[in-house]
């Protein structure tokens, strides 16, 4: 029972109304729908619902008991409606949520597959194979073919490690692995460092650039270390 299908409804009169509208209205009701009107809107099932409310609301102790009830009813539906409308907000918070999840893993999935995955096989490719270039060189410095060889290697490196640098500023790093990103820029930054220093030697031919490239060299290895740990602690 609602507003819309009270005896006032039926009556078509307010929730307020005097005896005298009542009454008003229950005979101006009855002359209408009367089956013995003989008028064109003559209704039977409408004359009992009339009928109906009409001795519930004249009768002022049944028209209290029917207000409180009927009040009752409209605060159980006003309660209700509230809480599906709480139902409804906390249900598209979640669904932004999920939403906004899901856009943030696909993000991150991208960003692992299309940069992370790419530079850090680069840097592997750079990294492991300075060992092997460093004992070759080391067994005659001064040898121009072994200095060439190794002046080739240092200028691959360099080509490598611009076509990783250039793929790891081609999309914004996640938040979720901004740690994994930081360590992967830095040991960028001291493979150049590194390049440099092996650059200087074969101007010079001075140790010092080579004992300082692979410390340099080394600190890289371990930044790439500390990304994986950060990439597999995610994952996880």
């Amino acid at each position: 029972m609602t507003s819309q299908s009270s005896h006032y409804h039926t009556l078509e009169i307010s929730p307020h109304a005097t005896n005298v509208e009542i009454k008003q209205a229950y005979r101006r009701l009855v002359k209408r729908f009367h089956p013995d009107s003989q008028s064109q809107e003559a209704d039977s099932e409408r004359i009992v619902n009339i009928n109906a409310a009409y001795e519930v609301v004249s009768d002022p102790q049944r028209r209290q008991n029917y207000d409180r009830e009927l009040h009752r009813l409209k605060f159980r539906d006003r309660t209700d409606t509230a809480r599906q409308e709480r139902t409804v907000r906390a249900q598209e918070i979640y669904r932004q949520q999920r939403q906004t999840q899901r856009e943030r893993e696909d993000r991150t999935a991208l960003w692992y597959r299309h940069v992370y995955l790419h530079v850090d096989g680069t840097l592997s490719q750079i990294l492991k194979s300075l060992k092997r270039q460093i004992q070759n060189l080391a067994a005659d410095p001064f040898d121009d073919e072994l200095m060439e060889d190794f002046q080739n290697y240092l200028a691959d490196c360099r080509q490598l490690l611009n076509r990783a640098q250039q793929i790891f500023a081609s999309q914004p790093n996640p938040p979720e692995l901004a740690a994994a990103a930081a360590h992967l820029y830095y040991c960028l930054d001291r493979i150049g460092d590194g390049l440099d220093e092996f650059n200087w030697f074969t101007l010079n031919y001075d140790d010092r650039y080579v004992h300082s490239g692979t410390e340099m060299f080394r600190i890289a290895s371990q930044l790439q270390t500390e990304a994986k740990s950060v990439i597999t602690s995610y994952a996880n």
